[in-house]
């Protein structure tokens, strides 16, 4: 008889393993059997819970994004004016939860895995658009009409940080990643607001 409860605990077990699985692997050459292994369960329990392999690493992207999703709003409800949210945007996306390396390897096989499920490029779809809408949002008060390129520039400037992070040796440097995109922030303010 399955211990009522346990359901919650062992899919959360599961989707950390499953991180911890494909950043040791830099890649989601992993099968359900290592994550299980590491998770501490069988393999069926597994399947039985997700089904596959797919299944589980979009969970576990579900997992990386709402912890950065909770980051990045609890950092945003503390700061006040336009360069204050900028920057709580940037400290969230680099900070030592979120720019760790294997969330760094999830991340670069996520890009990866949507361009072929549709699962992935909706979830995909859904932080890049609110990653572009509170970065537009800050940027409006301080550059005007150049707000939504600009913002998709630092969008974009953040996925190459990471991507270029995942591709590197050693561990991940969230100093050095958070003053090249305010550097770049940096000369985009200077430029005047354009409005």
């Amino acid at each position: 008889m399955p211990k009522l409860g346990m359901e919650p605990i062992r899919k959360t077990a599961l989707v950390k393993a499953t991180i911890v699985e494909i950043g040791r692997a830099g890649s989601l050459d992993v099968t359900v059997g290592q994550i299980a292994k590491r998770a501490g369960m069988s393999t069926a329990l597994a399947h039985h819970y997700f089904g596959g392999k797919e299944a589980i690493f979009l969970a576990a992207m579900r997992h990386i994004l709402s912890l950065y999703g909770a980051e990045v709003r609890g950092a945003l409800c503390v700061v006040g004016g336009p360069r204050a949210r900028l920057d709580a945007i940037l400290l969230a996306s680099f900070s030592p939860a979120n720019f760790r390396r294997e969330v760094v390897s999830a991340w670069l096989n996520f890009y990866v895995l949507a361009q072929t499920v549709p699962g992935a490029r909706r979830l995909l779809a859904v932080y890049q658009a609110r990653l572009q809408s509170n970065l537009t949002h800050a940027l409006r008060p301080l550059i005007g009409a150049r707000a939504p390129g600009v913002a998709a520039a630092l969008g974009a400037l953040i996925d190459g940080v990471y991507l270029r992070e995942a591709l590197g040796p050693g561990a991940a440097d969230g100093r050095a990643a958070i003053y090249l995109v305010q550097a770049y922030l940096a000369a985009e303010l200077n430029k005047g607001s354009g409005a």
